[in-house]
């Protein structure tokens, strides 16, 4: 997998931490599935980590996705949705950020730890799922679609943001390239 894919992934698919949650489980559970389309919500598993990066399951899903809350303490507001196919990453990825790494030491010991065989890059058609602003009330949506390889012209997709917000093939070529799919603002 691409550096630059796993770049992405650590900026924008942030690890959840425990400590000091302000929230109620309830809460964090309900937040959390957001990200996700409604037909997946309820059967959604829910994980937060701790203070060490392991992952504490707020709610046992039946499905194949797995949400995590907003980190309290940030500068902004995030919750994410995944395959299942990306748990192991994320698991990693919340270690890595517990023991003080920055986004960009994350990817390459993901890439490494790819590299190595210890994780299985994540299948083409992985979707992740985001909800994302300054507040949780200014917070888009945001569907990507791993492709890798994928190319402008085998997907029929622009290569850059639309003012219309239409889907579009972000890295296209490379094994980091995914399909964006941004969602409305929320009605209000």
């Amino acid at each position: 997998m691409k550096q630059s894919l796993l770049l992405a992934a650590a900026l924008t698919l942030t690890a959840s931490a425990a400590m000091a949650q302000t929230e109620s489980k309830e809460q964090q559970i309900a937040d959390a599935v957001m990200a996700a389309p409604e037909a997946l919500r309820a059967g959604a598993t829910v994980v937060s980590y701790d203070a060490k990066g392991e992952p504490m399951v707020l709610r046992q899903g039946t499905n194949n996705i797995t949400c995590t809350p907003n980190q309290p303490g940030g500068t902004s507001y995030s919750v994410n949705c995944y395959g299942n196919a990306l748990r192991a990453q994320r698991d990693f990825q919340a270690k890595e950020k517990a023991d003080g790494k920055d986004a960009k030491a994350q990817a390459a010991d993901l890439q490494a730890a790819m590299a190595s065989g210890k994780l299985q890059p994540p299948p083409t058609g992985t979707a992740m799922y985001s909800l994302s602003g300054k507040t949780k009330e200014s917070a888009r949506g945001m569907w990507v679609v791993l492709v890798p390889g994928m190319t402008a012209e085998q997907t029929g997709l622009p290569t850059q943001p639309t003012a219309n917000g239409t889907p579009w093939l972000m890295r296209a070529g490379t094994p980091g390239a995914h399909i964006h799919i941004p969602q409305a603002p929320p009605a209000g």
